[in-house]
């Protein structure tokens, strides 16, 4: 069975939280399990240094996150764990790929974006405490998705830009040097659940109303006795809407559970039963995974020798693809013969599809001839994975795929239907 990479990254950035695990650690954990998916989570410690991290603070951060993916279930064994700067391959794939990369697209980042507003905004210089490495963070993030030919990149909607950029930059890099890296795919899951936080907003480092995952039995029991309620007293009936304390009930319970509270709530339960019944749920789920967590930090050395297995594992794979890519730019033995070069020219005599994006904000395609006539140009689709598809089916099916995507193609003038099938049945024949 084909299986389907998934790749997730995690930065140091502070102590898990309820938050993290309901809307990241556990579904992921899940996920992880599927016989037909291969999944590979790195910690981005080198994409921590960007925020001028206190170096003991990411390394207490590094343990911390590693620990609480090992103790929810993450199986090392089964799955590519490792720490980004394990694999210098990534390091040495974001120069090649940062020599391909347009200046004009790291302007348009929305991190880099927002620091040159907020410089505009005080009357500062645009580039003012705007470090190269928070320019380049979508470079180095395109280089931890394409090292490993990832197909899927689940993200929240803030990181789907650069999702779009490293498919861009690995467009660009396959369109000089042929089609070595794969371009991945977002995932975005608009049914994250998200947690209140101890002041009734999104839990979050940023508000600093965090509970921390794996805190102590009675400082989580205190925790949650402070959660804010309404003046209501036992006895009168209580809204389930709006209510903190019931939605951190709903993200631990099961249907049957959450039906059970609700019905309580309507009767009438005491806010410091209703407490205590969340807090007891809670912990009934944490608590197992709480036990795993102490230990494992307690042994740091554990988790540093599983972290350096999983980087060893993830370089089994990173290696052979960098010797390639070397390869294809020109750093070689000057002593071999010159055949990929040629071998390199026949590929590039092939006509080529080039996907992209306008100002509109829209996706295009369009199919040019070895020599860079246009043949055939697409109308916009709304998502790179749209155009994608229209591609493959064309490279794929050659001049059968045409009538099927008839509505998604427009005729270059003074170009004739048979250019377009020549060339459609040449990339068919070369990809069989």
């Amino acid at each position: 069975m084909s299986k389907t990479r998934f790749l997730t990254g995690i930065t140091p950035s502070g102590t898990p939280h309820l938050g993290n695990y309901v809307g990241a650690i556990r579904p992921a954990v899940q996920s992880s399990r599927r016989a037909d998916v291969q999944s590979f989570y790195f910690l981005a410690d080198y994409h921590a240094l960007i925020k001028g991290s206190d170096p003991l603070r990411l390394q207490r951060s590094t343990l911390e996150i590693a620990a609480s993916w090992l103790a929810a279930g993450l199986d090392h064994e089964q799955v590519m764990l490792y720490r980004q700067s394990d694999v210098p391959e990534i390091t040495e794939l974001c120069w090649l790929l940062t020599c391909v990369t347009g200046k004009g697209v790291l302007n348009r980042a929305h991190a880099y974006k927002a620091s040159v507003d907020k410089n505009l905004a005080a009357g500062n210089d645009v580039d003012a405490d705007v470090t190269a490495g928070l320019f380049m963070y979508p470079v180095l993030m395109a280089a931890d998705i394409l090292m490993f030919k990832a197909h899927k990149v689940p993200v929240g909607r803030d990181q789907v830009q650069h999702l779009e950029m490293a498919r861009d930059i690995a467009s660009s890099f396959n369109h000089l040097y042929g089609e070595l890296l794969v371009l991945p795919e977002v995932v975005i899951d608009d049914n994250v659940a998200t947690l209140p936080g101890l002041d009734g907003r999104k839990m979050s480092k940023s508000y600093n109303n965090t509970i921390p995952l794996f805190t102590p039995r009675e400082q989580l029991r205190k925790l949650i006795n402070g959660f804010t309620t309404d003046s209501r007293a036992p006895g009168e009936a209580k809204e389930t809407e709006g209510s903190a304390l019931f939605q951190l009930f709903q993200a631990f319970a099961s249907t049957a559970e959450t039906e059970a509270l609700r019905q309580q709530y309507a009767q009438g339960i005491a806010w410091g039963d209703a407490k205590q019944v969340v807090f007891e749920r809670l912990d009934q789920e944490i608590a197992p995974m709480r036990a795993r967590y102490d230990s494992l930090m307690a042994d740091p050395a554990q988790i540093e020798q599983i972290l350096r297995a999983g980087g060893e594992r993830a370089r089994a794979l990173a290696v052979p693809l960098m010797k390639q890519l070397r390869e294809a730019v020109g750093l070689r033995n000057l002593a071999q013969n010159q055949a990929p070069q040629a071998a390199k020219a026949a590929k590039s005599a092939l006509p080529q599809f080039k996907q992209y994006r306008e100002a509109d904000g829209k996706f295009y395609f369009k199919l040019v001839s070895a020599a860079g006539q246009l043949l055939l140009q697409s109308t916009a689709f709304d998502a790179p994975k749209e155009a994608g598809q229209s591609i493959a089916r064309l490279q794929q099916q050659g001049t059968a795929a045409l009538a099927e995507l008839d509505a998604r193609l427009v005729p270059v003038e003074g170009v004739d239907a048979a250019q377009v099938s020549e060339a459609l049945d040449q990339l068919s024949a070369a990809n069989a």
